[in-house]
């Protein structure tokens, strides 16, 4: 299984890119998981116009990726416990995240995927929210696979 955390992030945080880089070394116990930044000059400039353009940037660079089981997190999406979202690992193939931009997703890009969650109802920034993504893939995958890490 291979699972994919795409974030459209500007900068990166030493500590918060530690601790993620953690949760990826626990995770390759059950399967490849992998960050990927995406940040480009479109993106860029169209966060400078407004909300419409920059979220058909993220759109546009996030496409190419939708292959395999795609699920967004998107403030509006369905809040799971940890054991639900475990269940997102019954899929044998790969799986992408995908967590929005400062605007969120259009709904061209959630009606291509497979599922729509919500970490919480808060809010947070890319670096913290990826960082809470990788916690509960591990946590997922260790309910899983009967690891004791979940209790």
């Amino acid at each position: 299984m291979n699972v994919n955390v795409f974030t459209i992030e500007k900068s990166s945080d030493k500590a918060l890119d530690s601790i993620a880089n953690d949760y990826i070394k626990m995770i390759s116990r059950f399967a490849k998981a992998e960050e990927i930044k995406i940040f480009n000059k479109q993106i860029a400039s169209a966060q400078m116009i407004g909300s419409r353009e920059a979220k058909a940037s993220y759109t546009k660079a996030y496409e190419p990726y939708l292959k395999g089981y795609n699920v967004a997190l998107d403030v509006e999406g369905k809040a799971l416990s940890s054991e639900e979202f475990s269940l997102i690992f019954d899929q044998d193939i790969t799986i992408n995240f995908f967590i929005g931009g400062a605007f969120g997703f259009d709904e061209v890009f959630l009606g291509q995927t497979q599922k729509i969650i919500s970490l919480s109802r808060l809010t947070y920034a890319h670096k913290i929210a990826k960082v809470v993504l990788f916690e509960q893939i591990y946590r997922g995958l260790c309910i899983k696979n009967n690891h004791p890490y979940h209790k």
